[in-house]
């Protein structure tokens, strides 16, 4: 299983035999290749590109066109990995038609095993018709990006009983509607483990504590490559930024030194041709 292509089949057998499911995100094609080397299960190309790769401050702004670009690199990168492609604010929320065509177009345009969609009961049948169309999905579920402003901001959803029983209801709507696996994100882990405990499909938690059946989180945030805040739930394993801002500045220095390029960076020219020219 460790070096053979992860199809939604292998989420299934991880689930059952209670082996964790690795996930990270890529939005280009070197890093993708890292993703894809490491031995990660799946890569989500996910609308958080919004945020770390194209500077806004939600995803509400990340269009289709913006996806079908990112995952076509992140496709060329991957030889292992799952690849499941974010469906991006309001591609999926007008009509089941729509919905159908642009997961259609970031499997067939863009090269993705699959789609991911927020929501519960409200998309279950969205959910229903693209699976039925062929096309796999992920669900996600707890803090929803792309309904942060509904939500009043980034916070953890289902802490008291009313909305804890509603969390498990969409969870199992989006199991019934066909969805492959279900995103936890923001969700108190007692409540999470339970979910994991009710669902037949895997879940993965982001900030839902350690019964998910996998774990998901921003590549960029598990590298430190972006700066500012930093969610309670990453973990921070290296610090990139740091390391490319000093051989940046390293750079500038030997630049305004002349000490780069050096007589090793450079190409020669026969003497004879030289004087010629002069």
């Amino acid at each position: 299983m460790k070096d053979s292509k992860v199809t939604t089949a292998v989420f299934r057998t991880k689930k059952s035999e209670g082996w964790p499911i690795s996930m990270l995100t890529a939005y280009d094609y070197p890093l993708a290749q890292l993703v894809d080397e490491a031995g990660i299960d799946a890569i989500l190309v996910g609308d958080s590109l919004g945020n770390v790769v194209l500077g806004y401050n939600s995803t509400i702004p990340v269009t289709m066109d913006d996806m079908i670009h990112h995952t076509k690199a992140v496709t060329r990168g991957v030889n292992r990995a799952m690849v499941v492609a974010d469906m991006p604010f309001l591609s999926y929320h007008v009509s089941t038609a729509d919905a159908i065509r642009n997961a259609g177009r970031l499997m067939q345009e863009a090269g993705a095993q699959a789609v991911k969609l927020e929501g519960g009961h409200e998309v279950a049948d969205t959910i229903k018709a693209i699976t039925d169309a062929g096309i796999p999905v992920m669900g996600h579920l707890g803090l929803t990006p792309q309904s942060v402003h509904q939500m009043g901001g980034y916070k953890v959803q289902g802490k008291d009983e009313e909305a804890a029983q509603k969390l498990l209801a969409d969870a199992r709507a989006v199991e019934e509607a066909g969805a492959f696996s279900l995103v936890l994100e923001c969700v108190p882990s007692p409540l999470a483990k339970l979910i994991t405990s009710k669902l037949g499909i895997a879940t993965i938690g982001i900030g839902a504590g350690a019964d998910c059946d996998g774990q998901v989180l921003v590549t960029h945030d598990l590298i430190g490559l972006v700066g500012g805040f930093s969610p309670k739930f990453a973990k921070r394993y290296i610090n990139v930024r740091e390391d490319i801002k000093g051989a940046m500045q390293t750079f500038r220095q030997e630049v305004e030194e002349k000490s780069f390029p050096a007589g090793e960076h450079q190409f020669g020219m026969d003497e004879e041709v030289i004087k010629k020219l002069y």
